[in-house]
Protein backbone atom coordinates (compact mmCIF):
# COMPACT_ATOMS: atom_id res chain seq x y z
CA UNK A 1 0.00 0.00 0.00
CA UNK A 2 1.30 3.44 -0.94
CA UNK A 3 1.93 5.77 1.98
CA UNK A 4 0.34 9.23 1.85
CA UNK A 5 1.53 12.34 3.66
CA UNK A 6 0.46 15.99 3.58
CA UNK A 7 2.78 18.71 2.29
CA UNK A 8 3.00 20.29 5.72
CA UNK A 9 3.95 16.97 7.30
CA UNK A 10 6.44 16.13 4.52
CA UNK A 11 8.41 19.38 4.57
CA UNK A 12 10.10 19.15 7.99
CA UNK A 13 10.80 15.41 7.58
CA UNK A 14 11.76 15.28 3.89
CA UNK A 15 15.17 13.65 4.38
CA UNK A 16 13.67 11.01 6.64
CA UNK A 17 11.04 10.18 3.99
CA UNK A 18 13.72 10.07 1.27
CA UNK A 19 15.71 7.52 3.28
CA UNK A 20 12.62 5.37 3.85
CA UNK A 21 11.80 5.40 0.13
CA UNK A 22 15.38 4.52 -0.76
CA UNK A 23 15.50 1.61 1.71
CA UNK A 24 12.06 0.15 1.06
CA UNK A 25 11.56 1.00 -2.61
CA UNK A 26 7.95 1.95 -1.85
CA UNK A 27 6.31 5.08 -3.23
CA UNK A 28 5.19 8.11 -1.24
CA UNK A 29 2.26 10.28 -2.31
CA UNK A 30 2.24 13.88 -1.13
CA UNK A 31 -1.16 15.48 -0.72
CA UNK A 32 -2.42 19.06 -0.68
CA UNK A 33 -5.72 19.53 1.13
CA UNK A 34 -6.31 15.77 0.91
CA UNK A 35 -5.74 15.56 -2.87
CA UNK A 36 -2.67 13.74 -4.27
CA UNK A 37 -0.30 16.17 -6.01
CA UNK A 38 3.11 14.44 -6.09
CA UNK A 39 4.46 10.91 -6.09
CA UNK A 40 8.01 10.16 -5.00
CA UNK A 41 9.53 6.82 -5.95
CA UNK A 42 12.98 5.23 -5.81
CA UNK A 43 15.06 5.72 -8.93
CA UNK A 44 15.02 2.87 -11.44
CA UNK A 45 17.75 3.14 -14.12
CA UNK A 46 15.71 1.36 -16.80
CA UNK A 47 12.16 0.44 -15.78
CA UNK A 48 11.56 -1.15 -19.18
CA UNK A 49 14.37 -3.66 -18.51
CA UNK A 50 12.06 -5.69 -16.28
CA UNK A 51 9.66 -6.15 -19.19
CA UNK A 52 12.40 -7.04 -21.69
CA UNK A 53 12.93 -10.35 -19.92
CA UNK A 54 9.29 -11.24 -20.59
CA UNK A 55 9.32 -10.52 -24.32
CA UNK A 56 8.32 -13.47 -26.54
CA UNK A 57 7.39 -15.60 -23.53
CA UNK A 58 3.62 -15.29 -23.86
CA UNK A 59 1.96 -18.34 -25.39
CA UNK A 60 -1.08 -17.73 -27.55
CA UNK A 61 -3.69 -20.44 -27.69
CA UNK A 62 -5.95 -20.18 -30.73
CA UNK A 63 -8.15 -23.04 -29.55
CA UNK A 64 -7.70 -23.46 -25.79
CA UNK A 65 -9.96 -26.52 -25.67
CA UNK A 66 -7.86 -28.45 -28.20
CA UNK A 67 -5.59 -31.09 -26.63
CA UNK A 68 -1.89 -30.29 -26.59
CA UNK A 69 0.66 -32.40 -28.43
CA UNK A 70 2.61 -33.01 -25.24
CA UNK A 71 2.17 -36.28 -23.40
CA UNK A 72 1.97 -35.91 -19.66
CA UNK A 73 3.51 -38.41 -17.29
CA UNK A 74 0.42 -38.13 -15.08
CA UNK A 75 -1.76 -39.58 -17.85
CA UNK A 76 0.35 -42.73 -18.24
Amino acid sequence: MTQKVSKSQFKPHALEYFRKIQESGRELVITDHGKPVLKIAAYAPDPAAALKALRNTVVRYVDPEKPTDESWDALK
